[in-house]
């Protein structure tokens, strides 16, 4: 509490010193600088966070790239803290979720809604969506994507030599997944990592109690839907998967378990639509080789991560106006096509076309607008979108020591998480 406080308190003394000195600083950095803090280093992600970077520089900006590998965005943020506490933030930061409140509420962000306002980004995104951008009204973050994580990818050669087709029902992926195994092959490929074992959790609990259950129990953390029939189901279901897939899952990266299903070593994988950039750097075509349909149970539903650049308070008057272009390049459609077809994601606009968007980022899109209409839109708990970061952690912690443990218990694992919803 102490240290939290302690932070607290060094990033107001650093806010209100940036606003001190902004009418006295001029020309301190090079005229319509723009400094960005992300961790899209690898494959894909590097070619979108150079498109941005191409935009920037389109507009006559000097891009100042401040990449920081690994962690999972854990190390940016740890650059990031000191950086602001020192009074000397970049111009933007990849945050999303709660994080962007959390942020918010040190008072170091800055209100853009003089380019959301004019540029009307209420009327173009989800209003759930919007709503995490902003701060007590004010948007003070930009989006640039929208991730869906409810995905199942499918070996198409896999499954047509065991006959089967790609299930629909949590039912037909037990009866599809015994159909692979009686073929010799792995039929969940699965990487034994915390927010792995909570992307399969969540997509469980979304499949068997619906968009409204998931939100009643693990964005509003409600103890009596935590501790209820339908969690028990959802845990048994759960744990019943683990049985599919392989002993050397403990510990394996993501992206080498849709290795496995590219090569037909595994006949699915439950991941997120980042998997999909695997697919196609191996040379496979959506709809021939390999199949994306959502997790079983969850085809009206859609599961959303979204990345986001949060913006700072700037001393110097030319970045800031960079700052502003930036906001404004994020959300227009040119970029947004762009980024997103680096990146594997979808544009988070609910207005583009997807013309140039493979079958798959095609029925995600449709998807998306049909879900933000529905209320079946629902944030993400394994990648930092629905519960603040302690709380985030606890469940994951829970969730992982069921999947891992022989000797875990339903009843005794949702008393935990129960006790998890309440960490600070």
């Amino acid at each position: 509490m102490n240290k939290t406080m302690t932070l607290r308190s060094t990033l107001r003394l650093s806010a209100l010193g940036l606003a001190a000195t902004a009418a006295l600083v001029t020309g301190v950095a090079r005229a319509g600088e723009v400094e960005v803090l992300h961790w899209w280093t690898s494959g894909g992600e590097a070619k979108a966070a150079q498109a941005l970077a191409a935009t920037m520089k389109a507009k006559g900006h000097t891009w100042k790239d401040f990449a920081v590998a690994g962690g999972g965005g854990d190390s940016a943020m740890t650059v990031l803290k000191s950086r602001v506490v020192s009074g000397n933030p970049p111009a933007a930061a990849q945050i999303k979720g709660p994080s962007i409140q959390e942020w918010a509420r040190e008072g170091v962000l800055t209100n853009l809604d003089d380019v959301a306002g004019p540029e009307h980004w209420d009327q173009l995104l989800p209003p759930q969506i919007a709503a995490g951008l902003k701060y007590k009204g004010h948007y003070v973050a930009a989006p640039v994507n929208v991730h869906r994580v409810n995905w199942l990818w499918v070996n198409t050669a896999v499954f047509k030599k065991a006959g089967i087709k790609p299930p629909t029902t949590w039912a037909e992926f037990f009866t599809a997944a015994e159909a692979l195994k009686k073929a010799g092959v792995i039929p969940l490929a699965h990487g034994g990592q915390s927010w792995q074992d909570f992307t399969t959790f969540e997509d469980v609990a979304l499949g068997v109690g619906g968009s409204a259950f998931y939100k009643k129990a693990l964005v509003q953390l409600d103890p009596t839907a935590l501790k209820s029939d339908t969690m028990k189901e959802v845990l048994t279901t759960f744990k019943k998967i683990k049985g599919y897939t392989d002993k050397n899952a403990p510990g394996r990266d993501w992206n080498l378990a849709t290795a496995m299903v590219i090569r037909g070593e595994a006949g699915m994988q439950l991941m997120g639509d980042w998997a999909k950039g695997e697919f196609l750097a191996a040379g496979k075509t959506p709809g021939k080789d390999f199949e994306c349909v959502a997790s079983p149970g969850t085809a009206k539903d859609f599961s959303y991560n979204v990345d986001s650049l949060a913006m700072f308070q700037l001393k110097n008057p030319a970045n800031a106006k960079a700052q502003r272009d930036l906001a404004s390049a994020l959300m227009s459609p040119d970029f947004q096509e762009l980024f997103n077809l680096n990146k594997g994601s979808i544009p988070v606009r609910l207005n583009m076309p997807m013309d140039k968007f493979d079958a798959c980022a095609k029925q995600s899109s449709k998807d998306f607008v049909e879900s933000s209409k529905g209320g079946t839109l629902v944030p993400s708990i394994a990648h930092g979108m629905a519960v603040p970061s302690a709380v985030e952690g606890a469940i994951k912690d829970v969730v992982s020591q069921f999947w891992n443990s022989d000797k875990a218990t339903v009843d005794d694992t949702m008393t935990k998480l129960v006790a998890a919803a309440k960490a600070q």
